[in-house]
């Protein structure tokens, strides 16, 4: 190329373009600096952004899921405090029954205790709630319960027999808390005490108003005082034997127990595993996405300097064509 051709000032435009790529990288830096970030577009890295939001997509389920768990934990603590309530009740009530056979024991004070004792049993079984959702019996008289995927036409029967929970990033990955199975259901009798009225399995509904029917009389023997506290059937017919409905309860009560523990085994392992789980892809999330900002702050300073370059270069190769005018003189 002749230096002395003046239309075209090719080395002027290629100052010119080197200045813009500096200008550029420049932009570039000072933008991953000031968002502390590699990729602010889609095409900075392709690869890079689609990986990266799957992944973040998937903390962000994973961080749900753990959420649910939490509330699982919480709901099935909720149902344990009440079922070891009712556990402890049910041995106070065993020990009254075997105090009876003592003949020097006030016998109508123990069916009173008992009967108290069953009664609150009811209530305990009525009000344990989570969020507002029995956990322990149902209400076969409500006709609707709206969220939770649930139909407006279950009743809180079918709600205590099972409570679902996605525990993972995948929907299917869920665990169904059906440690109520035996307590509440739709089918179960329903008895009626203090006041509401509840809808549990038939062995628990038969142990309740056993208790509730238990009386005594002040002038029977101590035989028969004896019996009546030992076998309900022979006060009123067609009522279970105290000590059998108080073996069938108590055997509900402690494989709801069992249940709990080994739903909190479970969900303690899938806690762990989803604490694991999310910090593994964050760390994958941000060797794809954060700026290093020592890296980002060598190249600004760097593009800055060949910006500066390039400026002084394009002002000399832009000046250079007045070197021509020298032969016109």
């Amino acid at each position: 190329m002749s230096t002395f051709q003046i239309n075209t000032n090719i080395g002027a435009l290629n100052a010119y373009n080197a200045l813009n790529k500096a200008n550029a990288e420049t932009q570039n830096a000072q933008l991953r600096l000031a968002t502390r970030k590699r990729i602010n577009s889609v095409a900075d890295d392709v690869s890079g952004y689609n990986v990266g939001k799957s992944l973040d997509s998937k903390v962000q389920l994973m961080k749900s899921a753990q959420g649910n768990i939490g509330s699982a934990k919480n709901m099935l603590s909720t149902a344990e405090s009440a079922l070891q309530q009712i556990k402890d009740k049910l041995t106070q009530i065993r020990s009254y029954v075997a105090d009876a056979t003592d003949p020097t024991k006030d016998r109508t004070a123990l069916a009173d205790n008992i009967k108290s004792l069953g009664q609150e049993i009811s209530n305990i079984m009525y009000s344990t709630k989570f969020n507002n959702t029995q956990l322990l019996s149902g209400a076969s008289a409500l006709s609707s319960v709206g969220a939770g995927g649930v139909g407006t036409s279950a009743n809180l029967g079918s709600l205590a027999n099972s409570f679902t929970f996605q525990t993972g990033a995948d929907s299917f990955d869920r665990i169904n808390l059906d440690f109520a199975a035996g307590l509440a259901s739709t089918t179960g009798t329903s008895i009626s005490n203090s006041g509401f009225s509840l809808s549990v399995a038939s062995d628990i509904a038969t142990a309740l108003n056993s208790f509730a029917s238990l009386t005594t009389t002040d002038d029977a023997t101590s035989a028969q005082e004896i019996a009546n506290l030992a076998s309900v059937t022979s006060m009123t017919s067609g009522k279970a034997d105290v000590s059998s409905a108080l073996g069938k309860f108590e055997k509900i009560i402690g494989d709801a127990l069992g249940k709990i523990g080994n739903f909190q085994q479970r969900l303690d392992v899938k806690d762990e595993y989803l604490t694991s789980a999310i910090s593994n892809a964050q760390s994958s999330v941000s060797r794809l996405f954060d700026a290093d900002m020592a890296m980002e702050q060598l190249n600004a300073t760097k593009a800055q300097i060949g910006s500066s370059v390039a400026t002084s270069m394009l002002s000399q190769l832009n000046s250079a064509p007045q070197n021509v005018l020298q032969l016109f003189r």
